[in-house]
């Protein structure tokens, strides 16, 4: 076997052994994290970056053109969903009042959500 493929796959199993950690932590963070947007940041930000490192091994290991173009719309899709998806269950958490307000730093949300529409402005003050 060449010196460089034994090079190649010797990274690749790195690279998923790393992202499978990083995984792991991002697991340990959502079973620890007491509040949903904590837990939210914690199933997004190491499950995406150990996602792409176990992509990336793999496709080390790998090395096929059909594979790896797998490979990448694995990751498109994933990076694509998984943030999208976390995003909406802790935009539901705050309009549902699962979050803890004196623990925010800024709240742009709540802006937003008590200002009145113009319609309902005129409405009151006609009457």
């Amino acid at each position: 076997m060449n010196t460089w493929l034994q090079i190649l796959d010797t990274a690749g199993a790195v690279l998923v052994l790393l992202g499978a950690a990083i995984c792991l932590l991002g697991v340990i963070g959502m079973l620890r994290l007491p509040d949903v947007l904590s837990r939210s940041h914690a199933a997004t930000k190491p499950q995406t970056l150990g996602m792409i490192l176990v992509l990336a091994g793999v496709a080390l290991r790998l090395r096929t053109g059909m594979d790896l173009a797998t490979l990448v719309l694995i990751g498109f899709f994933q990076m694509l969903t998984g943030p999208v998806a976390s995003h909406l269950v802790a935009r539901s958490a705050y309009r549902t009042g699962q979050v803890d307000h004196d623990g925010l730093l800024f709240d742009e949300l709540d802006e937003q959500l008590t200002d009145e529409s113009p319609t309902t402005r005129s409405a009151r003050e006609k009457s």
